[in-house]
């Protein structure tokens, strides 16, 4: 499958394979469960555990989104983009690896943060990197194999043997604490080893001169960036519908569990959904990239807003299990590819010399949506008093991004200057 990529396209592509095991294990899955039990054994009550889990993960993602820019500028002055990529991405490696030696559920909570800083940082860098491994024509089909790639491999191989470890561990003598332990030191090596590749093949080759004062210069640089951004009709309409799009697809990622909950779904049950999207979403991403080759990235984004917005009217009326393994089908198959093209999409919008501090502002916008859409569906669950009516609400987020993307961004796109 590989075969027709050239070796700095692959490297690069590895890197999804290699950082998704954190998204799946420490982000998503296993450390928010190990984090409560911690915590609520520890004297917690159940509601603050949960609080303090969402306070944490609000925190990282604040700290990102307004370092983003910033972060993104330094990484297109010469040299800079591969070393700051290796910090971020060994300060997430080395926090992973220290929550299987974390005695409380403090300290677990401050690596998580510190953690998500690390990966988070580390995209911002890798993903402008798409611009330096490859040309225009290529770029929606290596974007999307690393997603289909990082679904199979980093989100479901590591995870599996986790799952299982944490499930039959004690069968072999390892009981549930330290496997659930080795979990997040298996994430870590995972993580640095796979990135390896990476480090070795892909290099920085656009970039623009650092001046003497290079603080000074990246603060300049942000302003004229923005003002760029509000000027360029394509990129300002493309990052508003992006916005709320993205708020709908990250809404019910991190929406699933509770809401599966609320419907009577057990945890292996989840765990069993959980696992048929990450097995789906692998070959949809490639076929979303080959698609994206003949139909355009612009029509299959478009196509993978219809499908979300049916999968929020199959959510309405979610009655059995078998629904929810119909939804987790649906969800599979638009996930991994809208968002991959939406990286790439973007990705032909920016000029390459400054493609790190575009991308941060494409974090910041991916960051902040993160807001709004899990706090209009419990808003609308609230009021109503059925937890399925957040599910129409959601569908509110996916039909304004579509409009916006339809509508206000120009089919001719303009690159940014």
């Amino acid at each position: 499958m590989l075969k027709k990529f050239t070796r700095e396209e692959k490297s690069w592509i590895f890197y999804d394979w290699a950082n998704s095991a954190f998204s799946a294990i420490v982000a998503a899955i296993i450390l928010p469960i190990f984090f409560k039990e911690m915590a609520v054994s520890g004297g917690v009550s159940d509601v603050d555990a949960t609080a303090y889990w969402g306070y944490a993960t609000s925190c990282g993602t604040l700290i990102c989104a307004v370092l983003a820019p910033f972060l993104g500028t330094l990484g297109d002055f010469r040299g800079m983009k591969k070393k700051l990529f290796t910090i971020f991405m060994l300060l997430g490696v080395a926090s992973t690896f220290l929550l299987s030696l974390a005695g409380s559920w403090q300290l677990l909570l401050l690596l998580y943060i510190v953690g998500t800083l690390g990966f988070n940082g580390s995209c911002i860098y890798y993903d402008s990197f798409l611009l330096d491994v490859t040309d225009e024509s290529r770029m929606d089909q290596v974007s999307a194999t690393g997603y289909g790639l990082g679904y199979i491999g980093g989100s479901t191989i590591p995870l599996v043997i986790s799952l299982l470890l944490i499930q039959f561990g004690d069968r072999i003598g390892i009981a549930t604490i330290p496997a659930t332990r080795f979990s997040f030191a298996l994430t870590a090596v995972w993580w640095l080893v796979f990135t390896f590749p990476m480090l070795k093949n892909v290099h920085q080759t656009h970039s623009i001169e650092p001046e003497a004062h290079i603080l000074s210069q990246s603060l300049r640089s942000m302003a004229s960036t923005c003002k760029k951004i509000l000027r360029n009709k394509s990129l300002f309409f493309f990052l508003i519908a992006y916005f709320f799009y993205i708020d709908g697809v990250g809404t019910i990622i991190h929406m699933a569990t509770v809401f599966g909950a609320s419907c009577g779904l057990g945890s292996m049950d989840m765990m069993v959904i959980l696992l048929v999207v990450q097995i789906v979403a692998f070959p949809f991403a490639i076929i979303y990239g080959k698609l994206a080759g003949r139909f355009g990235s612009r029509k299959m984004i478009l196509f993978g807003i219809a499908t979300y917005i049916v999968v929020c009217a199959v959510g309405y009326n979610l009655q059995k299990m078998s629904d929810f393994l119909m939804l987790a089908v649906l969800v599979g198959t638009a996930q991994g590819g809208i968002q991959a093209l939406s990286r790439s999409f973007y990705g032909k919008l920016v000029p390459a010399e400054s493609a790190s501090e575009y991308f941060g502002f494409f974090d910041v916008f991916g960051k902040f949506s993160a807001v709004i859409g899990p706090a209009l569906f419990g808003i609308t669950a609230q009021l109503t008093g059925v937890t399925n009516y957040g599910a129409l609400a959601v569908m509110g987020m996916f039909i304004l991004g579509g409009a916006i993307l339809v509508f206000l961004v120009p089919k001719n796109v303009e690159r940014a200057e």
